[in-house]
């Protein structure tokens, strides 16, 4: 019984290392911030306390009925920076 248990406590304690928290804009440089959408083409980025967003390097990393819209985000160097783009739906009729 003790080695099942031991077993499932060093299991859980691995599965905690695989949780992986967003990146926050507020702990990293404009540049930073900027360069991880260009890298990976969609992120989503921690904005500060438990707001986020996901953001993208261009129109091909959205759905197809949306469009999209400039993103600022604040960053350690600077309270507004260009990081890429939102997307949002093209539809008059949604928001």
């Amino acid at each position: 019984m003790t080695r099942v248990l031991i077993t499932l406590f060093a299991l859980g304690l691995t599965g905690a290392a695989f949780a992986q928290g967003r990146p926050q804009s507020l702990e990293r440089s404009c540049a930073a911030n900027r360069q991880s959408v260009i890298a990976n083409g969609a992120i989503v980025l921690g904005t500060g306390g438990y707001t986020y967003d996901r953001f993208v390097a261009h129109r091909g990393f959205c759905q197809f009925d949306e469009t999209t819209y400039p993103a600022w985000v604040p960053a350690r160097d600077t309270p507004q920076c260009f990081v890429g783009y939102r997307c949002k739906s093209a539809s008059p009729w949604d928001d």
